[in-house]
């Protein structure tokens, strides 16, 4: 197969509340200006893009955007046709959007991943997402569509948390992880934050006190108990964007390889959503990455890095066990020994994960690929890493464990 390498890319910072420049009644700028919409994302993020990878429309032979559902938070579809609007020279390009739920990001760099080894050169990949529109309830609502809606919309007004709340119970009832655990990981994801100026959450602080008395949310009475609201991802608005490259598209960039990052691997796995997942394993996102370690010719003691979908602090935990970096029931472990922080053997969402560097949904598998060639690369400022990684693996995830793709990455 074809060579497939990222050159770079952009992140817009995440906003959404919290966040010192999102415009709500409070803010300063209150009635004077907006935040952006999904429009005004892509043209920045591709704008953006091409000016941090040198790439112009013109040298695009195709792109693909992810994002999970513009036409219910931001009234707007048809998005492939905004990016052909961001720079005159995609104009007339194929351009296509992809869904997959929370793992929209993760699908469009995989269909770039395969756009390369069919023959294009270079491909633009970005996910966009506006969730900040419309209040709590009714966002609740739209996000639920990722579940089986018809079977799981009562289970829970906010359904998608409820979901994870059962996992969490079920965790913690079958193996030694306890709830104070989840709340290192929430600890672990803050101040990775706090040290990126990207994200969501960089100007708010979670010690270990305050996520263990974060407030419980659920009206479910079996599920209320086992869920704060310090394990939950942000409710984000913002943008995410890697250029792709065959050996050929570095030589038409300029580029060369000992400055990229190679993409072995890029495996979509999708499981049944009329199904429930074992609460205790992510199945979907177990397969995905066994394919692609078979795929990269490589195995979980081989990363140095990794990005996983930790949508609630519980998936985090669960993600390490499917990616084979601990046994079943033992992924809580490497959170208490410091494994997974910035300076242990296996750093973990460095920049600060969905829980606290923010959750566009349709950016975050977009933006998993680059914060891996960020810290490969070693551009990630404030939390980069003391030796910049090698090899590396990011696991984006929809919905319940219903789509999973797996990445492998090695510096060039």
């Amino acid at each position: 197969m074809r060579d497939v390498f990222v050159v770079g890319g952009a992140h817009t910072p995440y906003l959404g509340k919290f966040h010192p420049d999102f415009i709500w009644k409070k803010h300063p700028d209150f009635g004077t200006r907006t935040n952006p919409n999904t429009e005004q994302y892509i043209r920045t993020i591709v704008a953006d893009t091409f000016a941090a990878t040198g790439a112009t429309g013109a040298l695009v032979d195709k792109a693909f955007i992810g994002n999970f559902a513009g036409e219910l938070f931001d009234n707007q579809g048809h998005l492939g046709a905004f990016v052909a609007a961001a720079d005159p020279g995609l104009v007339g390009k194929p351009i296509t959007r992809v869904e997959a739920a929370c793992a929209s990001g993760g699908l469009a760099l995989s269909n770039g991943v395969d756009a390369i080894r069919a023959g294009a050169d270079i491909v633009l990949v970005l996910g966009a997402e506006v969730q900040t529109t419309r209040n709590a309830m009714d966002g609740a609502d739209y996000l639920a569509r990722a579940a089986h809606y018809s079977r799981q919309r009562e289970i829970d007004p906010f359904t998608f948390p409820a979901l994870f709340a059962r996992r969490i119970k079920a965790v913690v009832a079958h193996t030694d992880t306890t709830t104070d655990d989840l709340a290192l990981a929430a600890v672990k994801a803050y101040g990775n934050a706090n040290k990126n100026p990207y994200a969501h959450m960089r100007a708010y602080k979670m010690d270990l006190a305050a996520a263990k008395a974060s407030p419980t949310f659920l009206q479910n009475a079996e599920l209320t108990d086992w869920l704060r609201v310090s394990d939950c991802s942000q409710v984000s608005d913002g943008a995410s964007a890697v250029i792709l490259a065959s050996p050929k598209g570095l030589e038409k960039l300029g580029k060369a390889k000992s400055e990229v990052v190679q993409i072995l691997a890029s495996v979509i796995a999708v499981g049944a959503i009329d199904q429930d997942p074992d609460p205790l394993v992510m199945a979907t996102v177990k397969a995905a990455a066994q394919r692609a370690y078979a795929e990269a010719g490589l195995g979980p003691a081989d990363m140095q890095v990794a990005e996983v979908h930790d949508c609630f602090t519980v998936a985090e935990v669960l993600a390490t066990e499917a990616l084979g970096f601990a046994d079943a029931g033992q992924g809580a472990r490497l959170l208490r020994d410091g494994v997974t922080a910035l300076d242990g053997r296996l750093p973990v969402n460095t920049g600060g994960g969905l829980v606290a560097f923010g959750h566009p949904v349709g950016a975050t598998g977009v933006k998993q690929a680059l914060e891996i060639f960020r810290q490969m690369t070693g551009q990630c400022g404030d939390y980069q890493l003391a030796t910049p990684p090698t090899v590396g693996v990011s696991a984006n995830m929809g919905g319940d464990d219903r789509t999973a793709v797996v990445s492998i990455y090695r510096a060039g």
